[in-house]
């Protein structure tokens, strides 16, 4: 069974707290230069992680993802066979 989940980024003052913030979810990134992390947290557990972070003091702010929520079905356009026709040997 696959669980839903979500992504938080969590920008935080110093890289030596980013030990503490992998106890919330599974981390996948951290930037030293930016001074933030992305950690996927289960969807269900989303609310609870998001404040418990949010009162932490070594935390600026707390992003969560939307890419659950955004369509990736696309649909393809079919162009005519006419529009793709040129014609290449004009200027030889």
């Amino acid at each position: 069974m696959l669980v839903k989940r979500q992504g938080l980024i969590v920008w935080f003052h110093q890289m030596k707290h980013v030990k503490h913030i992998k106890k919330f979810g599974h981390m996948v990134h951290v930037s030293k230069k930016l001074k933030f992390a992305m950690i996927y947290v289960d969807q269900e557990k989303l609310d609870d992680t998001y404040q418990s972070l949010l009162k932490l003091p070594f935390v600026t702010k707390v992003e969560p993802s939307y890419k659950p929520f955004i369509k990736t079905d696309f649909e393809s356009k079919s162009f005519d066979k006419e529009e793709k026709e040129y014609d290449y040997k004009m200027g030889i």
